[in-house]
């Protein structure tokens, strides 16, 4: 009996001590959220992309040691992170590092190349707290930070001087250069590469370092394509316009023709057109390797592409018409406005 008590009494005692002990976590009424202090240069570019940059944040301050995940995420600038990016995440460290490269090529799937996009940036914290019935999740974020940021695409030569801002890419980055680009007989213009600092010109039929203007004989589209490493290039006429009855000047040149779109890889105009038929062509002629209408088995989904091939009918209308021949099948589109 005596043996009894005396377990009893050391088991109220050691019950006492775990209740003294016990540590209570408070969380407070209104928790310090994360900053981004910081952002690092964010002048990208392709001779930096192994580089890395940091962004340097504060820990969020619920009021207590907390574990916690840090996201660093991007929206065009006002858009109020409806539609952001993640960039980078981190588990208990608010400076996120991301390589040059790497964050060039998350931003390209929201923003264009090559020109100067307002950014808004957050870090955004996210602690996940056991309340017994399960883990509930505790978000806090950041005020955003604005930057402008100039994402590079592809490796490019710019052309200068030809009285619009245009480039042409090289999709393999092996020196090899094409675009679809306009140009203006009255304006002689040559190519830079804004990655090496070199202009290139033609010393005749070749390209050439510090050469002379390249010129053409008429206004219009032309397919350039330059080769950096072989010292080649050429200038093709590259025209693509629709015709029919349906159009301005019916079955007779010139052609309505169409502009290049590079962000939608597409070739489009506006216009009124009548009740008739229309046709896809180049250069104002049926022998250039365009010659887009309809056939058995064929759709505005895939054009055929033959001297038999047959008009596309229209009802009358203001439309845009786009046309896409990068990649196959052909196809078009017309959307009445």
């Amino acid at each position: 009996m005596k043996k009894l008590i005396f377990y009893i009494t050391i088991l109220g005692f050691l019950l006492n001590a775990c209740k003294k002990d016990e540590t209570k976590v408070v969380i407070l009424a209104n928790p310090i959220p994360p900053t981004l202090e910081s952002l690092p240069d964010l002048t990208l570019l392709r001779a930096n992309g192994m580089d890395t940059l940091v962004f340097v944040g504060t820990p969020v301050d619920p009021g207590f040691q907390a574990s916690a995940t840090y996201f660093l995420e991007a929206c065009a600038t006002g858009n109020n992170f409806k539609d952001s990016i993640l960039v980078v995440s981190g588990i208990q460290d608010a400076k996120l590092k991301i390589t040059v490269s790497a964050l060039n090529g998350i931003l390209l799937q929201k923003f264009p190349a090559d020109v100067a996009s307002s950014i808004d940036f957050r870090i955004r914290s996210v602690l996940s707290v056991d309340a017994g019935t399960g883990v509930i999740p505790m978000i806090y974020a950041s005020d955003p930070v604005t930057a402008d940021v100039t994402i590079y695409g592809l490796p490019r030569l710019d052309l200068i001087n030809s009285g619009i801002t245009q480039k042409i890419e090289s999709a393999l980055g092996d020196g090899n250069y094409i675009g679809y680009v306009n140009l203006d007989a009255t304006k002689p213009f040559t190519l830079k590469d804004p990655d090496a600092n070199i202009t290139y010109g033609t010393n005749g039929t070749a390209l050439a370092v510090n050469g002379a203007a390249f010129t053409v004989a008429a206004n219009g589209w032309y397919q350039l394509i330059a080769d950096t490493k072989a010292l080649t290039y050429s200038d093709k006429p590259y025209n693509i316009g629709l015709i029919g009855d349906a159009t301005p000047n019916g079955w007779n040149a010139p052609d309505s023709k169409m502009a290049y779109d590079d962000k939608t890889g597409s070739w489009f105009i506006t216009i009124t057109l009548i009740d008739g038929s229309v046709k896809f062509r180049m250069n104002d002629a049926w022998d250039q390797g365009i010659n887009l209408g309809l056939g058995t088995g064929y759709s505005l989904d895939n054009l055929y592409n033959s001297g038999s091939s047959s008009n596309i009918p229209v009802t009358a209308g203001n439309y845009t018409v786009r046309l896409y021949i990068n990649t196959t099948p052909y196809r078009c589109t017309f959307t009445k406005n």
